[in-house]
């Protein structure tokens, strides 16, 4: 099997963390090609691989997937020994339900917060609408870790998609200095001290010629 994630700049495209941090964290050897994202050429350059002109997108072979979510929902489903998914039934229900509440809402936080890895902005003053996507969160983070949460620091214990789908709103929460919860920030740390996380983050810096 050859597999080839197409994905956008690490610096500013959340959508294309969620699969590069699901397969490097599951070991799962894949091939990375990056499309500098918001240029006259960018679509022209998607398009070949991403019929939504969109990443991330992954190729396997001849199939073309290009969705964050449905590329994680093939993962899981190609390689089962990797446990993308809680094994439990009643937490992988859970675990997609908060994949699905984070793949189609948050606009608010995404607009106003938008993913900036390599920065730290320290006077941002979030709106009202920003602190309730925050604490709605917080909710799910919170109830995760409390039924599912036992046998690690992740939501569901041990790493899953979940965390990879959040990991963008932890470098989110980072950046623009949001005010979370002692319980919501020990999730952050343990996601942002992630091997992956950190390869990610030299990735940015590296795009964008920072030491």
């Amino acid at each position: 099997m050859s597999l080839t994630l197409i994905i956008g700049d690490k610096n500013i495209s959340s959508w294309s963390l969620r699969p590069w941090l699901a397969m490097k964290h599951a070991g799962i050897a894949f091939r990375e090609e990056t499309v500098r994202l918001h240029l006259p050429q960018t679509r022209e350059r998607i398009l070949p691989h991403s019929p939504s002109g969109r990443v991330p997108a992954l190729q396997d072979g001849d199939l073309k997937i290009w969705d964050s979510l449905a590329i994680c929902e093939y993962l899981a489903d190609r390689f089962p020994e990797k446990r993308l998914w809680p094994a439990d039934v009643a937490a992988r229900a859970i675990a997609r339900c908060v994949c699905a509440e984070m793949h189609s809402g948050f606009a608010t936080l995404r607009s106003a917060c938008a993913m900036n890895i390599t920065a730290q902005i320290s006077d941002f003053k979030p709106a009202p609408d920003v602190v309730a996507d925050t604490a709605r969160v917080e909710a799910m983070w919170a109830d995760a870790r409390r039924r599912f949460g036992k046998g690690g620091p992740f939501l569901f214990g041990a790493f899953s998609i979940a965390d990879a789908f959040y990991a963008p709103v932890v470098t989110r929460i980072r950046t623009y200095a949001l005010k979370i919860s002692r319980d919501s920030q020990a999730y952050c740390d343990a996601v942002w001290a992630l091997p992956a996380m950190e390869e990610w983050l030299a990735g940015a810096r590296a795009e964008l010629g920072h030491a």
